[in-house]
C-alpha cells in the first residue's frame, strides 16, 4: 500500500498550477475534465504517479470561494535550502506566511507558504 494523493478543491485552476508547476517546481502530470457534471482534475506532483505521491487539484466550474474550515493543516515539502526557495517564492510574488527559521521548541527548520486559495504549505529544510 501506499499514499496515492491529496485533493485539494481549487478556486482558479489555472493560477493553482502555475503557482504549483512555476512556484514550487511541480509538473502537471495529467489532466481530465467532466462536461456532465462541470468539474476538471489536474494532477500535479515532483514524479509520476506509479512510484510518488501528488496532488490532485479539483476544480469545479460552478465554485469560485471555498472556505478553508478550521481542520485542514497544510501540506509538507522538503527542500534542500528553505531560506533560497521562500526568496525565490517572493521574487516569484508568492505569500511566505512564516520566514524560515527553527519550530518552536526544537531544531527542524520550517517555513510556510500559501497557495493561491489560501492553504498552508510548510517547507521543511532537509537535513
Amino acid at each position: 500500500m501506499r499514499l496515492l494523493h491529496t485533493m485539494l478543491r481549487v478556486s482558479n485552476l489555472d493560477k493553482s498550477i502555475a503557482f504549483y508547476t512555476q512556484i514550487l517546481g511541480m509538473k502537471e502530470l495529467r489532466r481530465s475534465e467532466n462536461a456532465q457534471y462541470r468539474y476538471t482534475l489536474a494532477f500535479i506532483g515532483y514524479g509520476e504517479e506509479q512510484s510518488n505521491t501528488v496532488l490532485e487539484l479539483t476544480y469545479n466550474w460552478d465554485t469560485d470561494h471555498y472556505d478553508l474550515g478550521n481542520a485542514y493543516g497544510h501540506i509538507a515539502i522538503e527542500f534542500d535550502d528553505i531560506y533560497q526557495a521562500c526568496e525565490d517564492i517572493k521574487a516569484a510574488g508568492g505569500n511566505v506566511s512564516r520566514e524560515p527559521g527553527p519550530v518552536k521548541g526544537g531544531t527542524t527548520e520550517i517555513a510556510f507558504v500559501k497557495d493561491p486559495d489560501g492553504y498552508a504549505i510548510e517547507l521543511i529544510q532537509k537535513k
